[in-house]
């Protein structure tokens, strides 16, 4: 058969690859090491191809991000960086590397709150002060002649007139804007993708976590997130205040972020992950769990609207269904993440943490009220 004879001429057993004169030939090997009922030609392809090649040792190299654990090309999405020249390593016990992330998490969300419990009492306390020194204000400015174009005065003024849920938002939409801008400058690339995109194949795990939330590749990307939270930002503000929706904010995307790592080592897909959506995800679903009943539009389509309960039902079913089946033009699991903390924050996570704040109020207040004990001296 023709098969065969290109297999004995290919594997090293042909008339161009016969040994020197006075050597054993690859035939003579073949029937000194095969038993004799073995001898027919039906074997002999197996036998020359150990005869013919030597395998070459396997040379170990570390993973780099756009591969997958089959050796497949890593089809990035395009609201990503392009991360061909960084070169990850993911950790030869997978389980271990969610150790610290776990930890800084949990010690993150606490932190967060804590912080926004203790900003809440501080907001409070100086909004008595600010109202006296407002009058106060009021009174020199009647009496002092008034500058013309000054604009350090109205952008003051304009910023007065904002509303506190206003002011967060403007905050966070500017810190966007601003790290988007530094994903511009070349020589920061490296820095960018290192710090501001979040893999668990990683050497830093933790920081990621909460600086990818600010962080947007595509124009596009960061235009259509910044949209959604300022959509939302009015209802969720009057639900929580603004201090404790800045905890739920930032929470959710180091949760979210969390719940991508878990989703990565899992299913051994590697890559980096950036953008404020797992945050906007809590946001959303805290907002659509609260009022079901709200109608919503999409912004393309405004004659179609749907009740809140349902957009989110078609939320978690797409990203469920994207996590499974590892669609890669999305981070599904920190989409699923964030949504899911946002069902449980609303429904539980309100009354057992947010309302067991008393305690440390009163360790601030108390710490505030007396201050450091002086030493007496003597008289």
């Amino acid at each position: 058969m023709a098969w065969r004879g290109w297999a004995q001429r290919g594997w090293g057993c042909g008339r161009a690859w016969a040994p020197p004169a006075g050597g054993r030939s690859c035939e003579e090997l073949t029937a000194a090491l095969a038993p004799p009922r073995l001898l027919g030609r039906r074997f002999n392809f197996f036998i020359q191809q150990k005869c013919g090649f030597r395998k070459a040792p396997r040379k170990v190299e570390p993973r780099r991000s756009d591969t997958g654990t089959t050796g497949e090309t890593y089809k990035r999405s395009a609201l990503i960086p392009p991360v061909e020249e960084t070169v990850f390593y993911p950790s030869p016990y997978p389980i271990r590397t969610l150790i610290k992330p776990l930890f800084f998490t949990v010690g993150f969300t606490g932190c967060a709150f804590g912080s926004a419990a203790i900003w809440q009492y501080e907001s409070l306390k100086s909004r008595v002060q600010s109202y006296f020194d407002g009058i106060k204000a009021d009174w020199l400015d009647s009496i002092r002649p008034q500058k013309e174009g000054d604009f350090r005065k109205e952008i003051n003024k304009w910023w007065n007139n904002l509303s506190d849920g206003q002011r967060t938002v403007t905050g966070i939409i500017a810190a966007n804007v601003f790290v988007f801008c530094l994903w511009r400058v070349p020589s920061l690339q490296r820095t960018m993708i290192r710090y501001f995109t979040s893999n668990p194949a990683s050497k830093v795990l933790c920081s990621p976590m909460l600086l990818s939330i600010f962080s947007h590749f595509s124009l596009f990307h960061m235009a259509a997130n910044m949209y959604v939270l300022w959509s939302f930002f009015s209802s969720i503000v009057n639900i929580l205040g603004q201090e404790q929706f800045m905890a739920v904010y930032l929470s959710a995307g180091v949760i979210s972020n969390f719940v991508s790592y878990v989703c990565k080592v899992a299913t051994g897909r590697y890559g980096p992950s950036l953008g404020a959506s797992g945050a906007i995800m809590t946001v959303l679903a805290a907002v659509c769990t609260k009022i079901p009943e709200g109608r919503l539009a999409i912004i393309f389509l405004p004659m179609f609207t749907f009740t809140a309960g349902n957009a989110l039902k078609a939320i978690i079913a797409m990203a469920t269904a994207g996590m499974i089946l590892g669609w890669k033009f999305f981070d599904h699991a920190a989409h699923l993440g964030g949504a899911l903390f946002g069902i449980w924050y609303i429904t539980y996570g309100h009354e057992l943490i947010w309302k067991n704040r008393e305690p440390l109020v009163k360790i601030w207040h108390e710490m505030r009220t007396n201050g450091p004990k002086k030493g007496g001296g003597s008289k």
